[in-house]
């Protein structure tokens, strides 16, 4: 990022609030203050729920970048991307589901986004996305990235199993997220968001859980590269989940963070920033807004706190489970709350 923009940057970042631009009320520069409280001190003893979740998070996590490994649309990799695949749709299976595979051909490898739905009882055309990507980088078994965020996914499905929320339900699992298929035609969530906009599905959110599994509470341990002015407004302690969108997501952001602090005594942060901030839309919610839809990512910050991204490190045993558990309980009932359950 040169100076210039950089300056501009350290304005909009440090904004306090909604700001507009010009004569434009509608357009903010940055959208920083949130609805609710952000927890502080000690956590509460953990539940028996929240216990038995952080177990079966680690098993599916274990699953996935310790016995399968790395797994994306390679020679040397795709086996495993089908066998992750594979283990996906029979535990959706088991839960209830019959997964629509969403397939197509990439460099002649055949992929798949794999989808599950709960149809709304009284608004079915309103659609909520909850979703995560199941590759990984290349020479990396992707615990964090991104098996937190697809057993987050897969165990939100699990809870919703059977349930009849007024709104329609959708529990997404993308492939290709990971470079050289990052931002390109056949990223999977993007290839899926063009689909919903051609047959002209009404999303009203979509939630993209991304890199969930890692929290520190050293002093220094969340890192403000991308924007160095957010150090004044954030912790630099990483024990925190963040919520972060674009501008034009701000509503959906801020309904997700107030319903997150309401419901959930886990530190929690939210923003919405310009999409060329570094790294805003590193995730399958840029999909999303390519798209039209509003869209949150949901994360632990990745390269900003995770001091094995990307790397033949980001193994099983780097992740905490039990704070990771509140967190997916915490989304557990803000998924209710915005399907209208």
């Amino acid at each position: 990022m040169n100076r210039s923009r950089l300056f501009v940057a350290a304005v909009w970042c440090s904004l306090p609030a909604t700001v507009a631009l010009g004569a434009e009320p509608a357009a903010p520069l940055a959208v920083l203050a949130m609805p609710g409280s952000c927890h502080h001190g000690p956590l509460p003893p953990l539940t028996d729920a929240e216990r038995a979740l952080a177990g079966a998070l680690e098993a599916d996590v274990r699953r996935l970048a310790g016995e399968i490994g790395e797994r994306n649309a390679t020679p040397f990799a795709h086996e495993r991307l089908r066998a992750a695949e594979n283990f996906l749709r029979q535990s959706l299976a088991a839960a209830g589901y019959a997964p629509e595979r969403h397939a197509y051909d990439v460099g002649g490898i055949t992929v798949a986004n794999l989808v599950v739905e709960l149809t709304g009882r009284s608004h079915p055309d309103e659609i909520l996305v909850v979703g995560g990507h199941y590759d990984s980088a290349d020479d990396t078994p992707g615990a964090n990235d991104n098996g937190s965020g697809t057993a987050a996914t897969l165990a939100l499905a699990r809870a919703f199993a059977g349930r009849k929320p007024a709104r329609t339900l959708r529990f997404a699992f993308f492939v290709n997220e990971e470079p050289p298929w990052f931002q390109t035609d056949d990223m999977g969530s993007l290839r899926y968001a063009r689909r919903c906009r051609d047959r002209g599905e009404t999303i009203v959110g979509m939630l993209s859980l991304e890199t969930l599994g890692y929290y520190s509470d050293a002093r220094g341990s969340q890192k403000f590269e991308a924007c160095p002015p957010l150090r004044l407004l954030y912790p630099d302690t990483g024990n925190f989940v963040a919520f972060v969108a674009n501008t034009k997501s701000a509503d959906l952001t801020k309904r997700v963070v107030g319903s997150f602090r309401d419901s959930t005594r886990f530190p929690a942060h939210g923003c919405c920033l310009p999409e060329w901030i570094s790294g805003v839309g590193w995730s399958d919610h840029w999909s999303f807004w390519q798209a039209g839809y509003p869209a949150v990512m949901v994360t632990d910050t990745a390269p900003f706190r995770y001091p094995h991204y990307h790397a033949p490190e980001d193994t099983p045993d780097k992740l905490d489970y039990e704070r990771t558990a509140r967190v997916v309980g915490g989304l557990e009932r803000v998924v209710a709350e915005l399907a209208g359950e």
